[in-house]
């Protein structure tokens, strides 16, 4: 079973401070939802840098090799064709379909990438079921705390009514 406590903040500054007073207490396990981007939220919530990026460029060299390799394979040892005393490697004629290639492979380790970093496909989350929660999406800075144990849930409510939040609540996922 997993236990979050939900804070509600009225501006992106309250949610920061909010957020590193919590860490220094010795909550590791942040995670905050608002309206729009935040800047340094990611440094304050200890998140680690994403490793999309290098997911992207191994997939896109990977399908660019590939594309090169296949087309090198089919045309001057597969199935060699002399026409007009042309070469049978030409390097250049190769270019269009290993660059759409090694893009085609980027993009979708970047789709499947996000899907598995998330844990989608998630129909639902037990945050969504709350009224108050939909503030997250217009004007409300949420941080969610998750924690293990009930008396540490009990710890992080009053932490975050210390800190100011204006809206407070525990949520159970049960299985």
């Amino acid at each position: 079973m997993s236990r979050w406590v939900l804070g509600e903040f009225h501006s992106p500054e309250q949610l920061l401070e909010a957020a590193r007073a919590l860490r220094a207490q010795g909550f590791h396990r942040l995670d905050a939802h608002t309206p729009f981007p935040v800047e340094d939220v990611d440094g304050v919530l200890g998140l680690p840098p994403s490793r999309l990026p290098l997911v992207a460029l191994l997939a896109g060299v990977g399908g660019a090799v590939g594309a090169y390799v296949v087309q090198w394979f089919t045309q001057a040892v597969d199935w060699p064709l002399n026409v007009g005393g042309r070469p049978l490697h030409s390097g250049p004629a190769f270019i269009p379909i290993t660059f759409e290639s090694a893009v085609l492979s980027s993009a979708s380790a970047i789709f499947m990438g996000v899907m598995v970093a998330c844990g989608l496909p998630r129909v639902t989350h037990p945050f969504l079921r709350m009224e108050a929660f939909r503030s997250a999406s217009i004007d409300g800075f949420w941080l969610v705390v998750a924690v293990e144990a009930p008396q540490r849930g009990f710890e992080a409510e009053a932490a975050l009514r210390e800190l100011g939040a204006a809206v407070v609540l525990s949520v159970e996922d049960r299985p």
